[in-house]
């Protein structure tokens, strides 16, 4: 059975994603940092319907805490399917936002990438298999307001995913980005009322998680073998 981790496991997007993994017959590891309950809620509901999965505990920006939990992690067998979905927002227009704003942002989604990614790679790489898919933001690809530091993370994101997927290429593991636009979770519900979503989506409504996890279902399958190195878009055609 292979083995998934999914960062921000227990959030809206993260949850679908181990839901939709589990259901394709992958152990899933679900990734919490503050928010253990809700990770050992999800897992034990992915038991009940029949699925394996596990919690993993650590702060993704803290490069020694992370290595270690993922050695643990590592000791029963390599994982070979990596979703970095764990990302934060702290929203301020630029002249306004202080140090701490950018540096939490930039840390959770763009060093924590490293710090989660890098130490997978060489028992990924041993297998000649795997799939690393980094979830981004349609902001990443056009601007919003009062997001630049957002926008940086995710932006190096991209660029980030592009070159690994050329330096992995020939030993069978994939690396993807998935970019959605506004989807219904908790952390969009303060931001997007129905009225803004009629006007910025043109299929007047918001994407649902599951829909951005059908498509990580895919980008994580064998059928998607010969798809790497991309920015995959998914936001009711926005852009």
């Amino acid at each position: 059975m292979k083995r998934a981790l999914i960062t921000g496991g227990s959030g809206g997007i993260g949850a679908a994603v181990c839901k939709r993994l589990a259901t394709d017959g992958l152990h899933v590891i679900v990734h919490a940092n503050r928010n253990r309950d809700a990770a050992e809620k999800l897992v034990e509901e992915i038991k009940s319907a029949g699925g394996s999965a596990e919690v993993g505990v650590f702060d993704v920006t803290d490069a020694g805490a992370t290595k270690a939990a993922l050695e643990a992690l590592l000791e029963a067998g390599p994982i070979q399917v990596l979703v970095n979905n764990a990302g934060i927002h702290a929203d301020a227009v630029f002249p306004g936002m202080s140090g701490k704003q950018w540096h939490d942002v930039i840390d959770v989604s763009l060093h924590g990438f490293f710090n989660v990614t890098q130490p997978l790679m060489m028992p990924m790489i041993r297998t000649r298999w795997g799939r690393i898919i980094n979830v981004s933001s349609i902001a990443a690809i056009a601007g919003n307001r009062g997001q630049v530091n957002y926008s940086a993370a995710k932006g190096a994101l991209h660029s980030a995913t592009k070159s690994l997927a050329l330096e992995v290429a020939s030993r069978g593991i994939t690396v993807n980005a998935v970019a959605p636009g506004i989807i219904a979770t908790d952390m969009s519900e303060g931001v997007f009322d129905e009225k803004m979503i009629q006007n910025m989506v043109p299929m007047k409504r918001a994407g649902k998680p599951e829909e951005v996890a059908d498509l990580i279902g895919f980008l994580a399958s064998g059928q998607a073998a010969y798809i790497s190195g991309q920015i995959i878009s998914i936001n009711g055609a926005m852009i």
